[in-house]
C-alpha cells in the first residue's frame, strides 16, 4: 500500500533516502559520518516546509513495514524548501559555502529520490512508487514529471524509460553527470 508519510516514518524512511542519494548525501551535508547525516535528514524529515520532510514523500508499506519511499515536490519551489536544509547545515556543520547546484527547475514536479529496501527490490515497489508520484502531480496540476539519474546507472536508466520518461538533456549536479528525465502528463 502507498500512502503519505508521516513523521513517525523517520527511523524506516531516511535511509531509504541516504540509499537513494549514495554519495550526494555526504556532498549535501558536508559531513562524512552516517550518523550525523541520518540525524540531520531525521531533523528534516520530521519538519514540514523543506524538500526532506514527510509532507513531500509517499512510502510503500506492506503488513506494517516501510519498504520503500519516494521523496518530491513542485521543482520550481526548490529554493524555497532547500533554504532551511542549507540554513541548518551552515549554522550546524560550517558547511556555509555549499554550491548547491539545482537539479530541478519551474514547471516541473521533480522526483527527488526514490528507493526501495534491499530485501524489497524486484518485486516492482519502485514502479509502484513511480506512477504514485505521477498521480501526484497529475493531482496538484502538474503536466511535468522530472528527474535525474546518473549515467553510471543503467538499471534505473531501463526502469524510467519503460515507464515513458525520456531524457531531455544531460546534467552536471554536485560534481557528477546525470540524465534529466521528463514524463509528460497527458491532460
Amino acid at each position: 500500500m502507498i500512502r503519505p508519510a508521516s513523521p513517525s516514518d523517520a527511523t524506516a524512511v531516511v535511509p531509504l533516502i541516504i540509499q537513494a542519494m549514495g554519495k550526494l548525501a555526504q556532498k549535501l551535508t558536508n559531513v562524512e559520518d552516517e550518523n550525523v547525516i541520518n540525524q540531520i535528514l531525521k531533523h528534516f524529515f520530521m519538519q514540514r516546509g523543506n524538500q526532506y520532510s514527510y509532507e513531500n514523500t509517499l512510502v510503500f508499506e506492506e503488513e506494517g513495514k516501510v519498504l520503500g519511499s519516494l521523496n518530491a515536490y513542485d521543482g520550481g519551489k526548490l529554493h524555497e524548501l532547500r533554504k532551511p536544509f542549507l540554513h541548518y547545515v551552515a549554522e550546524h556543520h560550517h558547511a556555509s559555502g555549499l554550491n548547491q547546484d539545482t537539479e530541478t527547475e519551474n514547471g516541473e514536479f521533480y522526483l527527488d529520490s526514490i528507493s526501495v529496501a534491499p530485501s524489497a527490490q524486484g518485486k516492482g515497489i519502485g514502479k509502484q512508487l513511480i506512477k504514485a508520484g505521477i498521480d501526484w502531480a497529475k493531482q496538484l496540476g502538474h503536466h511535468t514529471v522530472g528527474l535525474l539519474v546518473e549515467q553510471n546507472n543503467p538499471n534505473a536508466l531501463r526502469l524510467y524509460e519503460k515507464m515513458n520518461f525520456v531524457i531531455q538533456n544531460e546534467k552536471q549536479f554536485m560534481g557528477g553527470l546525470y540524465h534529466q528525465m521528463v514524463f509528460k502528463i497527458n491532460c
